[in-house]
């Protein structure tokens, strides 16, 4: 196996089988296929990203994220890390990537809601200063599980930046 070498860039349709895959063994209730590709190719107030392994052979998604930009708010739709590739902090430099492409955008703030029982996430959330705005019971229709509501207020380009630049994995 070559060494890994990952990119961030705009999701685009070849990667949707990916994506989904990665979606599918991530969450509980992944999306269905055919979302990325209106993410992509119909929904203009979205941002969809990946992190490409170039390394593998063949290239492979690692990561994946969606923003919707709002008006001066970016809504982190979905995010996931493929478990081969998690602890290596791509999830963190994916996140800050699409937050900084938002607030050069115009977006002021960010939102996201997370399972309760999440708590990797909420520690990554945590990191880029995102704070608990309130709770939505019981939102997760296959268990019931509270969604943890969380924003980030303002975007600051510069710690954006100094996350995006915590580790050099990714070019």
């Amino acid at each position: 196996m070559s060494p890994a070498e990952f990119v961030i860039r705009p999701m685009t349709l070849a990667d949707v089988s990916q994506v989904y895959a990665l979606d599918t063994i991530s969450f509980s209730l992944p999306w269905p296929e055919r979302s990325y590709r209106y993410e992509i190719q119909e929904n203009r107030n979205s941002r969809p990203w990946v992190v490409e392994d170039v390394g593998a052979v063949p290239a492979r998604i690692a990561a994946m994220l969606v923003i919707w930009l709002v008006l001066d708010e970016a809504h982190v739709a979905t995010i996931a890390v493929h478990p081969d590739y998690r602890q290596r902090g791509l999830g963190q430099r994916l996140l800050a990537h699409g937050l900084l492409s938002a607030e050069s955008e115009g977006a002021e703030l960010a939102y996201l809601e997370v399972r309760q029982s999440n708590l990797g996430a909420q520690a990554l959330y945590q990191r880029f200063g995102f704070v608990v705005d309130g709770v939505r019971p019981h939102y997760y229709v296959d268990n019931g599980e509270d969604a943890i509501l969380m924003s980030l207020r303002p975007l600051d380009p510069q710690a954006l930046t100094a996350l995006l630049n915590a580790s050099e994995t990714i070019s």
